[in-house]
């Protein structure tokens, strides 16, 4: 008897189910249909064999991109090889997508399901998931799901930056619209200025131009000989300034007043600013289509490129397309009138814009035009898939292109598709190098900025712990400090005291009044008088006693 498994992927976790009677199940498909809403029911239905839960976020969305492009991963050949039954012929899996079926069939040898039954069995699964497995809640299993179909989303959404084509699709449109609202309101302005100086419109017939001039003038009657440097500075031309000037002063326009001239003159001033959006905003274009599709807009041009990419969707989708596709894109509504009809289907569509559709004679047109379509679609591939794309190939296929016209004109042969693209791969190996080697030296002068940042923090982080740690022997130190301080005043005082006690006798001596002075004075005198008697007394007794 086959041993019917289920894979179930789940936010969570990969979860392998066993399903019990298959042969009872394969025939009964309403009563599974009915068990389905049951718990209890589908309980005995199917059986949890294991449970591989993913480890993280990232390895779950890992995970799941891997089951998008079927794509066996390493969680998944590790729970199948674990957990399905050891002899391969007797065991069959129900899987939900044909792809991953075929890639496991092709690694572990499983036969696989899809449809049918399994598809029964899985919705069942689905509804009771937070049932059949233990530890797992309703809640935990529905916040599993949010977060990862945000990250699921955003990983899809997340492309390179420089290789965006939403951003040329955008800027073709916006670009397209422009000039449509530059020409209606050119027109405006001509119409409403032209009452007062129509001899203006045959001079100046280009649109932004003619603002310009429009707002410069004014009134025409204040022309004058003073501003014909003015007016040549915008026309760039030194005989249209001098016919704008006569004309100015033998016009038949009507005259007009102040505050419609003022209108007239906002008004182009508005027209003027969008035209020098638009150019800046056509240098925007050729800038991204030189990032995107380099070869492509070497080929046909950045406009005619970038309208391909609009129409096409993108440049994935583009690429995809034959050339017979590329040839009459934009020509649909005359291609199915012209099978409808039964009439000649287009020979060329939104590629009749490029030069060379309109260089080629008339009974070559349909030749250049289906030859030219064959090589945007190789520009096209090669912008797509390359890693480095470069203009190498654009400019070579361009050659190509531009032969191919001469062989029409003049007979002369052409050079071999092989040998051009031989010498175009050369080329492009040497300029991808360059700028791989262009590219290693920034990330090593971005890594040396890292670096000298981070030492810097670093640098800096041990400066603030220093300082949050010097405090303590800062205040050890000052007690020594103040010792020494108080020795050294101690010190002072000791030698300032017999200063300041023999200051101070003097002072005291300098206090006692004159009167006690003299008393003390006599006193002093009369003891050594005093003195001097005793002394003589002893000498004459010593003198006596040596005669005796």
């Amino acid at each position: 008897m086959v041993l019917l498994h289920v894979l179930f992927e789940h936010a969570a976790g990969y979860a392998l189910f066993a399903v019990r009677e298959v042969e009872e199940i394969s025939l009964l498909l309403p009563q599974v249909e009915e068990s389905v809403l049951s718990l209890g029911k589908f309980h005995n239905v199917v059986k949890l064999v294991a449970f591989s839960p993913f480890k993280s976020a990232q390895s779950a969305l890992e995970n799941m991109n891997a089951v998008s492009e079927g794509l066996l991963h390493e969680d998944l050949r590790l729970l199948l090889e674990t957990s399905m039954p050891a002899k391969k012929k007797k065991a069959l899996l129900g899987v939900a997508d044909a792809k991953i079926g075929a890639a496991i069939l092709e690694e572990l040898g499983y036969q696989c399901q899809t449809g049918g039954v399994v598809a029964e069995l899985l919705r069942g699964i689905r509804l009771h998931f937070h049932a059949l497995v233990k530890g797992l809640t309703a809640q935990s299993a529905s916040k599993a799901q949010l977060g990862l179909g945000h990250s699921y989303s955003r990983a899809k959404v997340k492309f390179n930056v420089n290789r965006v084509d939403n951003m040329i699709i955008q800027s073709i449109s916006l670009l397209d619209q422009l000039d449509k609202d530059i020409n209606t309101f050119s027109m405006r302005v001509r119409e409403w200025y032209g009452y007062h100086f129509p001899e203006l419109i045959k001079i100046v017939p280009e649109n932004s131009m003619y603002c310009r001039v429009a707002k410069f003038i004014g009134n025409r009657r204040e022309l004058s000989e003073e501003s014909l440097e003015g007016l040549e500075e915008i026309v760039m031309d030194g005989a249209k300034a001098q016919a704008i000037l006569d004309a100015s002063r033998s016009s038949m326009g009507m005259d007009i007043s102040p505050l419609d001239l003022i209108n007239i003159e906002s008004f182009s001033s508005r027209v003027v600013s969008l035209s020098e959006y638009r150019r800046g905003l056509q240098e925007y274009l050729r800038s991204k289509m030189s990032q995107v599709a380099p070869s492509l807009s070497a080929l046909i041009g950045e406009v005619v490129g970038a309208r391909l990419i609009s129409h096409a969707g993108s440049l994935t989708n583009l690429a995809k397309y034959p050339a017979s596709t590329v040839q009459i894109l934009g020509a649909e509504k005359a291609l199915f009138r012209a099978l409808k009809t039964r009439g000649n289907t287009p020979k060329y569509g939104l590629i009749f814009h490029s030069t060379f559709i309109g260089r080629a004679a008339a009974k070559n047109k349909g030749r250049i035009s289906r030859y030219l379509a064959n090589k945007c679609t190789l520009a096209s591939r090669i912008d797509c898939f390359s890693e480095i794309p470069t203009s190498v190939f654009g400019d070579k296929l361009r050659e190509q292109v531009e032969e191919r016209l001469a062989f029409y004109e003049t007979g002369e042969p052409p050079r071999k598709n092989l040998d051009v693209m031989k010498e175009a791969v050369v080329e492009a190996g040497e300029v991808v190098a360059e700028v791989k080697r262009k590219q290693e030296k920034k990330e090593k002068k971005k890594k040396k900025r890292e670096k000298r940042r981070l030492e810097a923090l670093a640098a800096a982080a041990q400066e603030d712990m220093e300082e949050n740690s010097v405090p303590e022997p800062e205040e050890n130190d000052a007690e020594p400090k103040k010792k020494r301080k108080k020795k050294k005043q101690q010190r002072e005082e000791a030698e300032s005291e017999p200063e300041e006690s023999g200051l101070q006798e003097e002072e005291e001596a300098e206090a006692v009044p004159k009167k006690k002075r003299k008393v003390t004075a006599e006193a002093e005198q009369e003891e050594e008088e005093e003195d001097e008697k005793k002394k003589r007394k002893k000498k004459k007794k010593v003198a006596r006693d040596e005669e005796d």
